[in-house]
């Protein structure tokens, strides 16, 4: 083992030798490592804090505390004639993470939740993060790396707003509360959450001995998900010089100088002092910042993939000929050129729309002629979603005629697939982000659908059907969990309340809550019902074997969700339970 100084036996390991630094790394879980200079010593100031964690966790086997001498340790040679405190953490031999300067907070969570995983994956409760590992170079080397900074790297938030804030329609006003002080809402989303994400995100309350009603209400609605960017955020606030000398350093660890904790934490929790100043931190709560990364990865899977992108809704156009012979073609460019397509509709324009699409090319001589093809068969509408879509897709069709595309963009879709017939560009797009969303609202007018989650679907299948909801491009614009009552349930199955099976269905219904939701797409009612299947589950199974029905239901009572008959029934229930929906703005409902 490696030696100890005198008076710290119980706490840090002292490395001072390439051995001993390969020895540490065998340790079995993680590893703390104060790595100072021969000339300064190892942080006084952090030891208060790890003596207080060393006594708290009570984790001897798997949490180590250890000192390392960077002048005398060549893996550590990068570090050598610094004078900032640097702070290490090795978990089973690997270095994952660094904490340049004193920031006791920082530390303080990090060691917390590295330690709370180890436990986890221990009992089986989650998998080992993959982590990546650290690599240090000599810093003379002309290609020496930038070690990664736990405190200087990139730094999001977790921004969860609470379902009755989601049902009282403030989310739009939320966020542009947010934009407006300069942040940047780098990805969102609605869902249920489940209890035990609530616990997780809102352990620091579970000791309130109201919780339990708070993990009920939390898990009773849709709550609107943000991710926010904070990278290079300067506070949107000028804070005076008072505040500033009011702050005082934890009791925990009281050597702390106050400017560094100080500067640290506002650095940390700019956001959430924002939202307090703003008066609306009662509507949404804001993650700790040593554990945002992980629930990033819970709400946001793929953020990582998309983080940076700038992604795009904008309404495209096949015009009928092309739409005849090349549609499969056009189709597949789309999709490889990256494109989601989130919407198709086939149809015939009348002559009012075709003039409108067209509208550039109503001082040209073929302008009647052009009308006159575009109403003599079916078009083809997309939405499509990308990245940049919006000029990605000017730049994938090219110029608006035949002529100037062959002369000065030969590779784009309007030199390929030129027709005789007309001089001008077989596909449509948009010519800006505020056109699209009229367009878009113009050919794919969004209607709403009252949907039903029965009490019989376990918490889990609940969650893989929402799933498969969004995957279908609906969006969920209001949930909420209620035990029907016979006048409710009345309202829900109106057409079915004279049938004799109608007193089963009351008694399915009152099992238990059911999660009561209004779905917003483009034909939504039809589209709704397609997605359910048939309302036998054995003959969803053989029909329509993708279906929510054939993938959850039991039998024709319990056959997992419900949904409104016709336009007509699926206003009068949304009225009924969520009251009017602005039609104008969706993203408030």
């Amino acid at each position: 083992m490696a030696s100890k100084k005198r008076g710290e036996v119980q706490l840090q390991t002292v490395i001072n030798s390439q051995n001993l630094w390969d020895e540490m790394l065998l340790n079995k879980g993680l590893t703390v490592i104060d790595v100072y200079q021969a000339w300064c010593g190892p942080c006084k100031a952090m030891q208060n804090l790890f003596r207080k964690l060393k006594t708290e966790l009570n984790e001897d086997e798997i949490l180590h505390f250890a000192v390392a001498e960077a002048d005398s340790v060549v893996t550590l040679q990068s570090f050598r004639d610094k004078c900032e405190p640097v702070f290490l953490f090795s978990l089973n031999g690997k270095i994952i993470s660094m904490v340049k300067g004193a920031n006791a907070p920082l530390v303080n969570g990090k060691i917390i939740q590295l330690i709370n995983e180890e436990k986890k994956i221990a009992a089986g409760e989650m998998v080992r993060p993959q982590y990546t590992e650290i690599i240090f170079v000599d810093s003379d080397t002309e290609d020496a790396a930038e070690v990664q900074d736990e405190s200087a790297e990139e730094h999001f938030n977790i921004v969860i707003i609470r379902p009755d804030t989601v049902h009282s329609r403030k989310v739009h006003e939320i966020k542009t509360i947010i934009t407006k002080g300069g942040f940047v809402i780098e990805a969102e989303d609605k869902r249920r959450l489940t209890e035990e994400v609530v616990r997780d995100f809102y352990s620091k309350m579970a000791d309130e001995p109201e919780f339990e009603d708070f993990v009920a209400f939390m898990t009773s609605g849709l709550s609107s998900i943000l991710v926010i960017s904070q990278e290079n955020q300067q506070a949107p606030f000028e804070e005076t010089e008072s505040e500033t000398q009011a702050e005082e350093p934890s009791q925990d660890y009281p050597e702390l100088e106050e400017k560094v904790t100080s500067e640290k934490m506002k650095k940390d929790y700019s956001l959430q002092e924002y939202l307090e100043r703003q008066q609306i931190s009662q509507f949404c709560d804001v993650g700790n910042s040593i554990n945002d990364n992980k629930f990033i990865d819970i709400f946001f899977p793929d953020f990582e993939k998309i983080k940076g992108m700038k992604l795009e809704k904008i309404l495209a156009l096949i015009r009928p000929g092309l739409f005849k012979e090349n549609k499969e073609d056009v189709l597949g460019i789309i999709e490889n050129e990256g494109f989601k397509i989130l919407m198709k509709r086939q149809l015939v324009l009348s002559k009012e729309e075709a003039q409108i699409v067209c509208k550039e090319y109503e001082n040209e001589h073929y302008f009647e002629n052009l009308i006159e093809n575009m109403t003599s068969g079916p078009s083809l509408a997309l939405v499509l979603l990308g990245d940049n879509g919006l000029e990605h897709w000017k730049d994938l069709i090219g110029p608006k005629s035949v002529e100037e595309a062959r002369t000065r963009a030969p590779e784009s879709l309007c030199a390929q697939f030129a027709k005789e017939s007309l001089p001008i560009n077989q596909l449509y797009g948009s010519d800006s982000l505020e056109a699209a969303k009229k367009e878009i609202q113009y050919f794919f007018p969004p209607q709403s659908t009252l949907a039903l989650i029965k009490p019989h679907v376990h918490d889990e299948n609940k969650d893989d059907i929402l799933k498969i909801i969004k995957e279908d491009g609906f969006e969920v614009t209001q949930m909420k969990e209620l035990l029907l009552t016979r006048e409710l349930a009345d309202c829900i199955y109106m057409t079915i309340q004279t049938k004799d099976f109608y007193k089963d269905v009351l008694e399915m219904l009152a099992e238990g809550p059911s999660v009561i939701m209004v779905l917003t797409k483009w034909n939504a009612v039809s589209e709704w019902r397609k997605l359910m299947g048939p309302t036998d589950p054995e003959e969803a199974r053989l029909l329509s074997p993708d279906s929510i029905r054939a993938h959850f239901g039991i039998n024709v009572l319990y056959n997992a969700v419900h949904g409104a008959s016709n336009i007509y029934v699926a206003e009068e229930n949304i009225r009924l339970l969520f009251g009017e929906l602005d039609p104008e703005n969706l993203e408030e409902n």
